[in-house]
Formats: structure tokens, C-alpha cells, sequence
């Protein structure tokens, strides 16, 4: 099995961080990164695995070195000193000199074990976003990585930001290299920004647990709302553990209430060519060098932000009516299908605990 061969500072928890920084599956594999959880810090990890004669090793050496944080919006900075920290350690392993070097000029304080809450919160927990702050909360991520994870799940990143809106336990599945499923998490949980003061106090807040393993189940069994992925297909048959299950771009839910949010509706569509053509806009604008300000990240994370504050900015103001009543004419203001997405909207108003009244009910008048 795996096994912790050096860590800093030698006091610390890692009870389980073996598993977690190395993806089962990894042996097929030559390199990945891993985003990961351990308690209140996130680690991210960078995976190599080299040919070697040794019988003792059975003809190859695999190694993970990593760090942990309390946020995971930094820990970018430092995938390319892992790459070659790894590379470092399978050519000459047991020199720890530049990891303790790199320990002693980076160490800050972690959050104790009683949970004490940390400055540096997840960059989709805090209130409001303004584009320019972007490179230091930004998690790395290739050149298009949004634009990847558009174009691998097209029309179906609707479905999924529904599912995500509604703070549901959404679990990615995808065989080894784990690295762009972590960004496939991380885009996830962006897809359910919010920054209206005062929204829903009482709402479980998304948490993005990146990679999780057999030995996270007793933690998952306990959360009632995170984004993670897996390259265990075991995961698949605990169903308990979770309400949305991706396997590739195939999305689905062994819940029956929520069955009618897989299928696309005609506003979900039109959201989809809106964004397109936003898109197309900006990289046209890029081309003829108008623009370079602006990237397809903070597009995508404004698209779907003005989008939910639209939608809860309405539900606020029908709830603060004196009728409180929500008609089709609602619906449609706030970009959704009044038929398509109405078990949505009874979802949407159970979870966030807004008192309206839903008047969609004839499809024949609508």
C-alpha cells in the first residue's frame, strides 16, 4: 500500500493523505496532479511514476509530493515546484533539503483542529467577485480550462448548474489522470455563485472536496452538500453517498424527484447560445487585440452569477410581496422554462426557505 515517507512539520495529521495525494489507477499512468481535502485544508499533490530495475519495487518507482493550505485558491503558485520536486525524488530519492527549504519559507498557520475559521476562504464562499482580484484567487488551470469543461459537457453544464444551485452531493467519476477532473469540480462549484447580501443564512454551503477515495466514505456519509470525483467505480453502488453521479458527460440521479432536472427545456438552450455567443464576443475581441483584460474564466463565472442573482433577486421580491405569488411571467424574467424548470423552482424555494407562492400549473395558458 502507500505510505507517508517524509512530511513537515512531523507532528501534523495525515492519518489517510497517502490515499488522497496518489489516485487509485495512478499505476497505469506517467504523471497527474491531484487536488485533494484533508480535514479543514486542501493539499494539492503532483504524481510521477518512473521505470526502475528493482525487483524490491517491482520494476517502478511512484512517488506524490505535496502540499496542504487552508485555502485551495493559492496553491497554484506552486504546481511547477512540484513537478519538479517528484521528478527530484524518484531520480535521487531520500534529498529532502529543497522541500524543507521550501517548508521554512512558506510555513504559516494552519486552522486548529477545532475548526477555526481561516482569512483565506475558497474563492466561490465569498460574497461578491470583482474580476480584477482574479490572479490571486484564481486555482490554476490550462489555458481553457472553462472552455474544456463547456466544451466536454455542452448543454448538459445547465443540468449540472441547476444540481449545483441546489447544493446537492454531485460526485465525478473518471479513470486516472485525475488532474482535469479536479478542474471539472472546481468549475462545478462555480457554476452556484451567488452575491446577493443576505441570501439564506440556513443553506448548506458547496464544498469542493476534489478528489475522494473508499477511505473518505465516512466523511462523505456526513455532508449533505459537496462537489468531489472519484476513479473508484465502487462509488458508483453507494448510492447513499451521494445525489448526482457523472460518469463522463453522462449525468444522472437515482432520485426520482429530481429526475425531471436532467432534461434540457428550451430556456436552458437558450442560455447555452447566450453564453456561446458571449464567448465568441470576447475572443473575437481578444483577436483584434480590444480586450485583454478579460478572460473566458471570469465570463463564465459572471455568466452564471448574474444568472443566480437574477433568479434570487426575483424570488426575494415576490417573497417581500404582499401577494407573494410567482407566475409564469416570473419564470421567463428569470431565464427559466415555466413548465421545464418547475420542479426546479419548488426545489430551489424548499432549499433556500423562500416563502412564495408557484402559480405555473396549466401548460395549455402558459
Amino acid at each position: 500500500g502507500n505510505m507517508v515517507e517524509w512530511c513537515l512539520p512531523q507532528d501534523i495529521d495525515l492519518e489517510g493523505v497517502e490515499f488522497k495525494s496518489m489516485a487509485s489507477g495512478s499505476h497505469k499512468i506517467q504523471s497527474d496532479f491531484i487536488y485533494f481535502r484533508k480535514g479543514l485544508c486542501f493539499g494539492l499533490a503532483c504524481f510521477a511514476n518512473m521505470p526502475v530495475e528493482s525487483e524490491l519495487e517491482r520494476g517502478a518507482r511512484m512517488k506524490s509530493v505535496g502540499i496542504l493550505s487552508p485555502s485551495y485558491t493559492l496553491l497554484y503558485r506552486y504546481m511547477h515546484f512540484l513537478e519538479n520536486q517528484v521528478r527530484h525524488q524518484l531520480e535521487m530519492p531520500g534529498h529532502y533539503s529543497h522541500l524543507e527549504a521550501f517548508y521554512d519559507d512558506k510555513k504559516g498557520v494552519l486552522p486548529d483542529s477545532k475548526g477555526t475559521p481561516t482569512s483565506q476562504q475558497p474563492v466561490h464562499w465569498l460574497p461578491s467577485i470583482h474580476r480584477y482580484m482574479y490572479p490571486e484567487m484564481k486555482i490554476t488551470h490550462p489555458a481553457g480550462c472553462m472552455s474544456q469543461f463547456i466544451k466536454f459537457f455542452g448543454e448538459q453544464i445547465l443540468v449540472l448548474w441547476k444540481f449545483a444551485l441546489l447544493r446537492k452531493r454531485i460526485l465525478i467519476f473518471s479513470p486516472p489522470p485525475v488532474g482535469v477532473v479536479c478542474y471539472r469540480v472546481y468549475c462545478c462549484c462555480c457554476l452556484a455563485n451567488v452575491s446577493l447580501p443576505g441570501l439564506g443564512g440556513t443553506v448548506p454551503e458547496s464544498k469542493p472536496f476534489f478528489y475522494v477515495n473508499v477511505a473518505d466514505i465516512e466523511v462523505l456519509e456526513t455532508e449533505v452538500s459537496y462537489v468531489a470525483c472519484t476513479t473508484e467505480k465502487i462509488f458508483e453502488e453507494k448510492r447513499d453517498l451521494y445525489d448526482v453521479y457523472v460518469d463522463n458527460q453522462n449525468v444522472k440521479t437515482h432520485h426520482e424527484h429530481l429526475q425531471p432536472l436532467l432534461k434540457i427545456n428550451n430556456a436552458d438552450k437558450e442560455k447555452y447560445r447566450r453564453l456561446n455567443d458571449q464567448r465568441q464576443m470576447l475572443m473575437y475581441s481578444q483577436e483584434v487585440g480590444e480586450d485583454c483584460s478579460s478572460c473566458e474564466e471570469d465570463l463564465f463565472i459572471l455568466f452564471f452569477m448574474e444568472q443566480n442573482n437574477r433568479i434570487f433577486q426575483t424570488l426575494m421580491e415576490v417573497s417581500a410581496s404582499q401577494d407573494k405569488t410567482l407566475t409564469a411571467d416570473h419564470a421567463r424574467g428569470m431565464g427559466l422554462d415555466p413548465q421545464g424548470d418547475r420542479s426546479f423552482l419548488m426545489d430551489l424555494l424548499e432549499v433556500y426557505g423562500i416563502d412564495v407562492m408557484l402559480v405555473i400549473d396549466n401548460p395549455c395558458c402558459t
